[in-house]
């Protein structure tokens, strides 16, 4: 039987009765305990009930992401080990991990129901594979990772895993085979029986979660940079000691609410990075206000604000005459003393709205190149039009706010009395310059964050390219006994299936 379950099949055994039509003709002694009685041994059979084919690729795409995978089974734990290894559960070397460590990775749900909540904590890893399992099992191997800070997504389809999908962050019954009380007691419950639609989801939640952090940083990046420049900006003092604006309140409202509204919108469009699956889960506790995020968020505000006031200062002081050109009631009203502050506005305004459609073009991928979004594309210096059209609402989102900045500027009227500036002509050289300037210093910045995110990981996997070594490369010379961060730990997502 041990031979037969370590192939992975399910064996049953098989036996008979020679008193059988004796049996059938006196039904009273047709109860099951008296029935199954002088049993003749015939032999075992041994069934083998392969893995869905997408079940291994699933799994490694789960070790890529940084998710453990848990199998809780009522098979053989022979059976288990064995259906584990083909899936990749379990590392295919596994005879080569220390034997504590390697006997704690497959249990029996027996062996594991006797050890107390203190001595699963102290095992090196809690088992990837629990056999035997009852349903308190399963609640208590979700426990004992939550007692590990992790995450726990847990499959089943049973009334038996009822408690488990319960007790879970969020429970995945089957919807095809999955029964009526195993659904009610489920978050989720899964359509078409597939493990590969679990990993669906995640990429689709990690899609979601991006976009999420895309638009805050978008938002912040610019309102940051509009602050900044109206703080600053109080320095510029007409000839009565009043500050001028280099922004005046009505173009801030205009590229808060026209100019970035519908770019913003278009970033939750966006589809899912191409590396999206190879990054390891977010902390909950930092939630979207990650540490990247606001150091982002304030190194392109202080960016995008340097150059607006560059510009308003080149127009004014530059070219201009400085604080001469400086009229009186320039942020009320328009007259021929404050002609030149009203350009030097229009200009800044110009950047401004520049600058926040190209950050959000940027922002289709925090770290890559706006050049090179799809690192494996062998379209070198043409990616990039492939990229800007991909998100069709994102692409006429900002055509719209290019198109619409014009009248503004321009119409007699609306631009001087509304807008408090003025139509501009050889300014827009400075606007074209400083544009270009914004692109290489979003670049820059860029680049740096991919050096230093690519040594991180460099670090975090030390250099190693095999996944499966990555994985449980830290067991094969672990010495057992002391606790020890299981695989996947550092991970925020952890699944028990």
């Amino acid at each position: 039987m041990e031979s037969l379950a370590r192939l992975g099949l399910r064996v049953l055994a098989l036996a008979s009765r020679t008193d059988i039509e004796h049996v059938i003709d006196n039904e009273a002694e047709l109860d099951r305990a008296k029935f199954e009685n002088d049993l003749i041994f015939r032999g075992l059979i041994g069934l083998y009930d392969p893995p869905r084919p997408e079940s291994a690729p699933s799994v490694a795409k789960c070790h890529e992401a940084g998710v453990s995978v848990h199998m809780l089974t009522g098979d053989h734990p022979a059976t288990a080990r064995a259906i584990a290894l083909e899936v990749g559960i379990l590392p295919s070397r596994i005879a080569e991990i220390p034997q504590d460590v390697a006997k704690s990775m497959v249990m029996a749900a027996s062996e594991f129901d006797k050890l107390s909540d203190e001595e699963i904590d102290q095992l090196p890893l809690l088992p990837l594979v629990v056999a035997r399992c009852a349903p308190q099992t399963k609640v208590r191997m979700i426990e004992a990772l939550h007692r590990r800070k992790a995450f726990v997504a847990m499959t089943g389809d049973g009334v038996n895993d009822s408690p488990s999908l319960k007790r879970s962050d969020v429970g995945i019954a089957m919807g095809l085979a999955g029964s009526d009380v195993a659904k009610e007691a489920s978050d989720i419950v899964l359509t078409d029986d597939n493990f590969a639609s679990i990993l669906n989801a995640v990429e689709e939640g990690r899609r979601m979660f991006d976009n999420i952090q895309k638009f805050i940083l978008h938002v912040l990046a610019e309102n940051i940079a509009q602050a900044c420049t109206l703080l600053i900006g109080l320095a510029f003092k007409d000839k009565n000691g009043l500050s001028v604006f280099p922004l005046a309140p009505v173009e801030i409202l205009w590229i808060i609410m026209i100019t970035s509204g519908m770019p913003d919108m278009g970033l939750g469009f966006e589809i899912a990075a191409p590396d999206i699956m190879q990054r390891p889960p977010q902390n909950l506790k930092q939630g979207v206000f990650t540490p990247e995020l606001l150091i982002d968020m304030v190194v392109y505000g202080l960016w995008m604000s340097a150059l607006c006031l560059a510009s308003f200062v080149l127009v004014l002081y530059g070219f201009g005459n400085g604080a001469a050109d400086i009229g009186e009631n320039c942020n009320n009203k328009y007259s021929e003393d404050c002609k030149v502050i009203f350009r030097a506005r229009s200009t800044t305004f110009g950047c401004l709205t520049w600058f926040a459609l190209f950050l959000a073009w940027e922002m289709v991928n925090m770290r890559r190149s706006f050049f090179r979004m799809k690192p494996k594309s062998k379209k070198y210096f043409t990616q990039w039009m492939h990229d800007v059209w991909r998100n069709p609402f994102l692409f006429w989102a900002i055509v719209a706010g290019f198109v619409t900045m014009f009248p503004i500027i321009y119409i007699p009227g609306l631009n001087t009395v509304v807008f408090k500036h003025a139509p501009i002509s050889w300014e827009w050289g400075i606007v074209f310059i400083e544009a270009i300037l914004f692109f290489m210093g979003i670049e820059s910045w860029k680049w740096a964050k991919r050096i230093y995110f690519r040594r991180q990981a460099r670090k975090s996997t030390g250099g190693v390219e095999d996944l499966e070594t990555r994985v449980f490369g830290k067991f094969y010379n672990m010495a057992g006994g002391s606790q020890d961060e299981e695989a996947g730990a550092g991970s925020r997502e952890k699944s028990a299936a």
